[in-house]
């Protein structure tokens, strides 16, 4: 094909008219804007699969499409639109024009699929594919125009022109607008937004079309009278069932590419979904069976482990060592340094205990500074071996923030099938083993034996009929040991302690079962107990005549941290009638270092009730001027323990009287326990001790022989302690 002259002109030439008017039909023009219509759509179809594929290759593949789709469709709008009705001419041009007119409309709308599959929503992205798919249809018009056999010149009308351009782009623009908001919208209004997008882009289309038409004027040849040309009707038909096939073709593999992504999205969420179940499986099988703070197993942990372990040991009938390790005092870490500084030791700790085991020994935290180890064993000598590196791997000490400090561990050791056959009944009889290597002096093993389990079947016992007696206020008494004033030589003062009448096992002293109390948390109601029948007591001693006697009971640290006791204390004396001044709390130091501050506040309101309190057993706890000076009490006691060896021991002479000193110096009386020789009872008098008590006056004894006691003080023991005293 020769090319023709293209003009842009205002007036149209004499020798030139419009290559084509009014005869196109109505009927052909609905069919190509459907058929455009159809395009647009399945180009939008498109535009949704080339941004959701994944791969490069995916992506071109799909603009390749997308352009096959705006070119034929802009392509069949143009040839059927070029199709007259009967009475008029033919001027349409041959096959070859018309492929080489669809590979230039496929080509142009490439360079728009370009554009367009970016998926910008800016507004001058918008404007730049608006214009440039108008400039597409309109090259695609210009071209196949320009191919028409009868057209020797086209002359376009630059006014027309450039009003098709703009209409056209305001519909493109129109239509991307449209299409850009459906993702933000509801699924009804996505599909309108849809629909109107392809209607607004086949019009844009349909207008650079048919405005073009109205700008060109061609230059014919001069003809005569050529024949009707028949069947256009359908030549329309024919190329519209192509162009339907290959759309609906399209749409087809749109629709199939969307449900293998939909399926292949969901199948990849269904597969994060079960990685993300089996990572929260995961983590949550180390969170229950392992401990955050240490990375070693925790006592549910233990519990599967030693379950698998012990089995194995079964079928082989091979020994296994259980080793329960307790950190020696390591609670004044946490008060002293804090919990952060006790959590960091606890680590260091672990790595000492793993460093000290072989591969396949189980370490376990069972909690807060115990820890549990699993050891194939052949026999207890080989548990003392592993248990003796653990004791060595503790010794160096262990540097947190600047601190060198040296913690010691107590260790229980128990054996399968020697001391049981099950996880519980190991992990009992090695903490039974860990409590006596704690009562023998702590930093040392020691294994179970029967003995020890027999120790505990009793403390079993005695705790539940413990509780029972305490329950029946049946069994517990009171004894009373008397505390004579050497400045007046009178009995001013009595030491209530506890006693329990058991049925079987006759009367128990305090040692064997206020271990029991304290250990099952029932101390506090133990010594509630003594307050009142103290309180009691002190009533019927007023009853007897003996108003001024004054009673002291021992008070538990555990008794000490809690507020309750002044009102408990208040109670009591208001129940019986007591004034408050009869009534003493004896402390330990080392209970009231437990908790000094509240150890303080608490026995200021006592004071201030007028409950006098004194310090028992001093000197064999902190014995610290730092604290004494703060304080309120009334009295020292001196310990049985430096009172026993005088007068041969001239070290424990001069302990007790710099006490004794002291005390004066700070206006607190001094009471010496443990006199048992009038050698003592002088000694004690020179250095004006003010008060003794011991076996040289009473044992303790119960309150009916006190009141005879009382009653019965002789003249000839008052003239002896009178003499003593002098």
């Amino acid at each position: 094909m020769d090319w023709i002259d293209l003009r842009l002109t205002r007036l149209m030439p004499a020798d030139g008219r419009l290559l084509e008017g009014s005869h196109q039909s109505l009927s052909l023009m609905l069919l190509a804007f459907l058929l455009a219509c159809v395009a647009c759509y399945t180009v939008l179809e498109v535009i949704d699969r080339i941004s959701q594929a994944e791969q490069p290759l995916s992506r071109w593949l799909w603009r390749i499409v997308g352009a096959l789709c705006l070119g034929s469709g802009s392509w069949v709008l143009h040839f059927i639109n070029q199709l007259p009705e009967a009475e008029y001419a033919p001027t349409t041009s041959g096959a070859g024009a018309d492929f080489s007119s669809l590979c230039v409309a496929t080509g142009c709308a490439f360079l728009a699929m370009l554009s367009i599959s970016k998926g910008r929503t800016t507004a001058a992205w918008l404007f730049t594919t608006s214009l440039l798919i108008s400039l597409s249809s309109g090259a695609l018009h210009v071209f196949a125009t320009a191919q028409n056999d009868q057209v020797i010149a086209l002359l376009y009308s630059p006014v027309v022109l450039m009003a098709a351009l703009i209409l056209s782009s305001a519909f493109c623009y129109a239509a991307l607008y449209s299409y850009a908001r459906q993702q933000t919208q509801s699924p009804w209004a996505a599909w309108l937004s849809r629909i109107t997008a392809c209607v607004s882009l086949a019009l844009a289309i349909e207008f650079i079309h048919s405005f073009g038409i109205q700008a060109v004027y061609a230059r014919l040849p001069e003809a005569g009278q050529t024949d009707t040309l028949m069947g256009q009707s359908h030549m329309a038909l024919i190329v519209s069932c192509l162009a339907l096939l290959g759309f609906a073709a399209s749409l087809v593999a749109t629709a199939r590419d969307k449900q293998l992504v939909t399926s292949q999205r969901d199948l990849h969420r269904v597969n994060s979904l079960l990685n993300q179940l089996d990572y929260a499986r995961t983590s949550l099988q180390q969170a229950a069976n392992y401990d955050v703070l240490t990375q070693h197993l925790n006592r549910r942990g233990l519990n599967l482990a030693f379950t698998e372990k012990l089995l194995k040991h079964q079928q082989g009938n091979t020994s296994l060592g259980v080793l329960v390790i307790d950190i020696d005092h390591f609670k004044r870490i946490n008060d002293s340094l804090g919990h952060s500084i006790g959590d960091s030791m606890l680590k260091v700790i672990a790595e000492r205990i793993s460093s000290a085991l072989r591969t396949d020994d189980v370490l376990s935290r069972l909690g807060g500074d115990e820890f549990c180890v699993l050891a194939s064993l052949k026999s207890k000598d080989e548990a003392r071996v592993l248990a003796g590196r653990i004791l060595l791997a503790m010794k160096e000490p262990i540097v947190i923030n600047g601190r060198h400090m040296v913690m010691t561990t107590s260790i229980g050791i128990s054996l399968f099938p020697e001391d049981g056959n099950t996880p519980d009944e190991l992990l009992k009889h090695a903490d039974l083993a860990l409590y006596q290597a704690k009562d023998s002096g702590r930093n040392q093993m020691h294994t179970f034996n029967s003995q020890l389990k027999a120790k505990a079947s009793v403390a079993l016992l005695l705790e539940e009929e413990l509780h029972n007696a305490l329950r029946n206020d049946e069994g517990l008494q009171l004894f009373y040991q008397p505390i004579l004033d050497l400045h007046s030589g009178k009995l001013t003062k009595l030491e209530a302690l506890v006693r329990w009448q058991h049925p079987q096992r006759g009367l128990l002293s305090p040692d064997r079962f206020i271990g029991i109390a304290e250990a099952n948390g029932f101390i506090a109601e133990l010594d509630n107990w003594v307050l009142r029948r103290a309180c009691c007591d002190l009533s019927r001693l007023a009853d007897e005549g003996h108003e001024q006697v004054k009673i002291a009971i021992n008070c538990s640290a555990l008794s000490l941290g809690r507020r309750e006791l002044s009102q408990e204390v208040s109670d009591a004396l208001l129940n019986f009638s007591v004034p408050a001044q009869l009534l003493e709390l004896e402390v330990t130091e080392n209970a009231l270092m437990g908790n000094i501050e509240q150890a303080v506040d608490l026995l200021h309101e006592l004071r201030t009730k007028g409950v006098s309190v004194s310090i028992d057993d001093f000197g064999t706890g902190y014995s610290s001027l730092a604290y004494l000076k703060r304080l309120p009490i009334d009295t020292l006691k001196i310990d049985r323990s430096f009172i026993q060896d005088i007068p041969s021991s001239h070290e424990d002479m001069e302990i007790v009287q710099a006490i004794i000193a002291m005390a004066h110096s700070l206006k607190l009386k001094v009471v010496a326990e443990g006199v048992e020789s009038p050698q003592q009872l002088s000694f004690l008098s020179e250095l004006r001790c003010d008060s003794i008590q011991g076996y040289l006056l009473s044992r303790p004894i119960p309150m009916q022989q006190l009141l005879s006691f009382l009653t019965d003080y002789s003249a000839e023991k008052s003239n002896l302690v009178g003499n003593s005293v002098r």
